[in-house]
């Protein structure tokens, strides 16, 4: 009877300790990919931020150039253009805290949640 706990109680903590070891394994795996997610959506957000940034500066180039051909003079047409940026920081600077910092929160969010709603209808699937 005694030997028959002693059974018992070994193959408990083998369990104990199969269930651990998959358990840190499992933590393991999700890490893993949550931080591969996380990457994913840094590089794929960087390569869409250079490509806008990149895409506005030629803009503006192209801008200046042509108001320079307007005007007839160089000075005039990337003067003209660099007013407008900083007519365009004046309204940036004084508005951003009422609509661009709240704006940029509530995406933040949604983003978020629907990040997570989409997480967990695939593990609902599972």
């Amino acid at each position: 009877m005694q030997e028959n706990k002693e059974k018992d109680i070994e193959d408990l903590v083998e369990d104990a300790k199969g269930y651990l070891a998959t358990r840190v394994e499992y933590t393991r795996l999700y890490l893993v990919e949550q931080i591969s997610k996380v990457f994913a959506d840094l590089v794929t957000n960087l390569v869409v931020v250079v490509c806008f940034v990149l895409a506005f500066l030629f803009g503006t180039v192209t801008l200046a150039l042509y108001l320079s051909e307007v005007l007839g003079s160089n000075a005039r047409g990337f003067g003209c253009v660099s007013l407008l940026y900083i007519i365009l920081a004046i309204v940036v600077y004084f508005t951003k805290d009422k609509y661009i910092e709240k704006a940029i929160i509530n995406s933040t969010i949604r983003r978020y949640f629907q990040k997570l709603a989409e997480k967990e209808g695939s593990d609902e699937k599972l």
